[in-house]
């Protein structure tokens, strides 16, 4: 067996009959031909389980079924069974409700087969890609506000990847370590992608309308995959959060301070922006980003980008603050404290996806560029002053 096309389902029974036709027919056309078995991983509480073995037995190619009576981790679960108990360590992740369409099976497998990939991952946001199967604007902007914010939490590992939430994908399942992976919900390929560095290729691909049935998001995979996203990350956004506190702290004190002293508070909020943008992002290069240093751009750059972006939000910002003092009557520290908190999300996934971005590989820098890494290398030099 060449490869294991693993499908989760939960309550897919009007799906299965279709699906598996659609994926005989795209294994059927990859050139050269390939041994291929379809196996799902089923926690249904519907009548999929029939269906799934009534199709089984007159499907042209080999379908196998595990039900989980007692399911756990969700989808991701499903998935690394489906993993541990594939006939092939080639294997292909794909959704049960036609959204992941079969016919890029032939593409993923092509690109898979150079051997030079851990993984192949279908797109949405990858050129040529697109996200029509979302129900609407809303879930349209929930799932990339989503992905930047994942991106942000992981921008090394990630740095190759424009959908890490995707669930279709195809990997050697020797580069999973399984027992490292703690899967709760249904986003395993970020899972299994921060545990460990992969080589990663993408191809775009049109995500569809569900053929039947009804959409499994909700709220509570929502705080799923929050849940996931924080276990995984906790360490970065957790020192960039009491850091980012520090910060408000010492900002809301600076206009308490100033205030008190009878200055417009306009002006209390500009000096107090100014001195904890730049302590702030002194102690973010001390002690959250300081394992990115090296691959990202030189440090004047890094602080011209981090003061230019929080001046930027602090111009945006700050008459905010004016609005809610003025025409909604809250005190002015009250004001600057909710925006902080706002823009305590905003500042995360801009410094973690622009001022500290890894370099771009085979790019050379410019005259300009090796400038300012000559000063940084000049200014952190051991033993000079």
């Amino acid at each position: 067996m060449q490869l294991s096309i693993i499908v989760p389902t939960y309550n897919e029974a009007p799906n299965v009959t279709e699906l598996v036709r659609r994926i005989a027919a795209a294994i059927a056309e990859v050139p050269g031909g390939v041994e291929a078995e379809i196996l799902f991983v089923d926690d249904s509480t519907d009548a999929t389980p029939d269906v799934i073995r009534t199709v089984a037995a007159s499907a042209p190619v080999p379908v196998r079924l595990i039900h989980r009576d007692r399911p756990t981790g969700g989808l991701g679960g499903a998935v690394i069974q489906g993993l541990a108990e594939a006939a092939a360590d080639a294997c292909l992740v794909i959704d049960g409700d036609l959204q992941h369409p079969p016919e890029k099976i032939p593409e993923m497998w092509e690109r898979f087969s150079h051997g030079d990939v851990d993984v192949v991952i279908a797109s949405r946001y990858a050129g040529g890609g697109t996200a029509h199967g979302l129900a609407d604007r809303t879930r349209v902007l929930v799932s990339k506000a989503s992905t930047a914010l994942t991106r942000a939490m992981f921008p090394v590992r990630l740095r190759e990847v424009s959908d890490p939430m995707t669930g279709f994908f195809l990997i050697d399942r020797r580069s999973v370590d399984q027992a490292l992976l703690r899967p709760r919900g249904f986003k395993i390929l970020l899972e299994i992608l921060a545990r460990r560095p992969m080589r990663i290729a993408e191809v775009p691909f049109d995500f569809a309308d569900r053929h039947a049935g009804e959409s499994k998001a909700s709220i509570r995979q929502g705080v799923h995959f929050l849940t996931q996203l924080t276990a995984l990350r906790f360490g970065k956004m957790s020192l960039f959060a009491v850091i980012g506190g520090l910060g408000a702290v010492a900002n809301v004190a600076i206009v308490w301070a100033l205030t008190g002293l009878g200055v417009d508070y306009i002006i209390a909020a500009i000096v107090a922006a100014e001195v904890t943008i730049i302590g702030n992002f002194l102690l973010l290069e001390r002690f959250v980003f300081h394992d990115m240093r090296d691959q990202a751009s030189g440090g004047w750059v890094r602080f011209a980008k981090s003061f230019t972006f929080n001046n930027a939000e602090a111009l945006i910002r700050i008459p905010i603050i004016a609005l809610m003092v003025e025409s909604w009557h809250f005190s002015a520290v009250v004001a600057t404290a909710i925006t902080l908190v706002v823009a305590f999300f905003v500042r995360f996934v801009f410094h973690s996806l622009v001022v500290y971005a890894p370099r771009r590989p085979g790019v050379a820098p410019s005259p300009a560029r090796r400038f300012v890494d000559e000063l940084d290398a000049q200014a952190t030099a051991p033993g000079e002053l």
